[in-house]
């Protein structure tokens, strides 16, 4: 029975937990969830207490949206990707057959699983260890935590510092089938009657487009 998982720097003494780890919930009962469970617990507070302690002059917002950034679905499953994880997973008939071993959820479960197990099987200091060799590097290769904020905010922030009206949002239209909408969306600045159109596939993501585009003007704007 396996006893460790390529390039993760730690060897199970009871390789039954890793086994656990790797088994999805559509290979049977005793499958993942609830090392995914903890994992996540653990995970979410490593990575917390290493930004606490490395950015020491961070608000709690700055903090939060670091975190965010470094535990969202889509890092850990990169992650995941980089040790094979995929390759190693038990799975159901039906997952096999639609590559879910290829999946973003399911590898980043996977790997919040992984997390869980070894800190079953080593205790908080191995596990801690693990991770900060993994995240150490997307650590040092943060952008600046201004830059992680989302336009909407930004551009919010950046009129209320000149004590300008917030911006006004407006769906102006939404085209195509329900699977593949597209929605245009308006952003306006009503005191220079600054505004843009911008689409997305979503609501959220063509108004975050057209205040990504509206603040753009707006500062070059203030430089010119």
């Amino acid at each position: 029975m396996k006893d460790s998982v390529a390039g993760i720097e730690y060897r199970f003494k009871k390789p039954e937990i890793l086994q656990e780890a790797l088994t999805h919930r559509s290979a049977g009962n005793n499958n993942n969830e609830r090392l995914e469970f903890l994992g996540d617990s653990v995970l979410s507070m490593v990575i917390a207490s290493r930004l606490f302690e490395l950015h020491s002059e961070a608000r709690e917002g700055d903090l939060s949206r670091m975190r965010a950034r470094l535990v969202r679905g889509v890092s850990l499953s990169r992650i995941a990707s980089a040790v094979n994880l995929g390759k190693q997973l038990k799975l159901g008939e039906g997952e096999l057959k639609s590559g879910g071993f290829r999946r973003e959820s399911i590898l980043a479960n996977a790997f919040e699983a992984l997390i869980g197990a070894i800190f079953i099987d080593g205790g908080f200091k191995a596990c801690r260890n693990v991770i900060l060799d993994l995240f150490d590097p997307l650590i040092e290769a943060l952008p600046d935590p201004e830059e992680l904020k989302d336009a909407k905010t930004r551009l919010q922030e950046w009129l209320q510092a000149r004590g300008r009206p917030l911006p006004e949002y407006a769906l102006q239209n939404e085209e195509g089938a329900d699977h593949a909408k597209k929605f245009y969306v308006s952003c306006h600045v009503t005191d220079d009657g600054t505004m843009v159109e911008e689409s997305g596939k979503s609501r959220r993501k063509a108004e975050q487009a057209a205040a990504a585009r509206i603040l753009e003007l707006l500062q070059e704007a203030s430089r010119s």
